[in-house]
């Protein structure tokens, strides 16, 4: 009488990882880089997903033009040491919208089916900056975490990683205890709103890459 062999839940997740690899090469051409800088970063490899479009130091995000919170997000992006700008780094980012949610239309493919479609790309410059212009986004609607845009980073030579996202300083829901537990991966990404000389919303986050990083070269 034969039995039945049942699959272990290590092999199970083997062989899903094995799938996963295999659909990131085919259909997103994702180079399979060991994610042994960062640590685990579920939905870092979203940063690939420009689809091959001439990358720039700045980017606009979708509906920018509809709310009234509109926001630039700018900064300089610097090598390990903290002074020396870093050119031709991608940044990825995406937020909420100011229901608190990550908004879809329905035929999103790959991570865009859960990050939503306010999201951008940007490519630093030879002095290391870049800016997206967005607006502010609302947190979640179960209040559970402060308002906060993700940032995702991909230098030359090293597999992309997450750093700590944007939050801003006067949000009631980020609570002095939360303020301790932050990682300041990249360097802190709490500040203060100014305001440009076209009344926006002026989010300055520079990044430092490797602060902060686990197993950082």
């Amino acid at each position: 009488m034969m039995h039945e062999r049942k699959l272990s839940g290590r092999q199970i997740q083997l062989i899903i990882g094995i799938l996963l690899g295999l659909f990131l090469l085919i259909y997103l051409e994702v180079p399979l880089i060991a994610q042994t800088v960062g640590g685990p970063c579920e939905g870092c490899e979203a940063i690939y997903e420009y689809k091959g479009r001439q990358l720039s130091p700045v980017d606009t995000l979708p509906e920018f033009g509809k709310h009234p919170d509109k926001m630039l997000i700018t900064g300089t992006v610097y090598q390990s040491d903290g002074s020396t700008p870093a050119s031709d780094v991608i940044v990825y980012a995406y937020h909420t919208n100011q229901k608190g949610v990550y908004p879809t239309r329905g035929d999103e493919k790959g991570w865009a089916r859960r990050h939503g479609y306010l999201r951008g790309w940007v490519q630093t410059d030879h002095d290391g900056k870049f800016s997206f212009y967005t607006f502010k986004p609302a947190s979640y609607p179960s209040r559970t975490e402060p308002a906060h845009v993700h940032l995702i980073v991909k230098e030359a030579d090293t597999n992309e990683y997450w750093i700590d996202s944007i939050e801003f300083d006067d949000d009631p829901l980020l609570t002095s205890e939360r303020r301790k537990q932050k990682r300041k991966r990249g360097g802190s990404g709490i500040i203060r709103l100014g305001s440009t000389d076209h009344g926006l919303l002026l989010a300055r986050r520079d990044i430092i890459l490797g602060r902060n990083i686990p197993s950082y070269r």
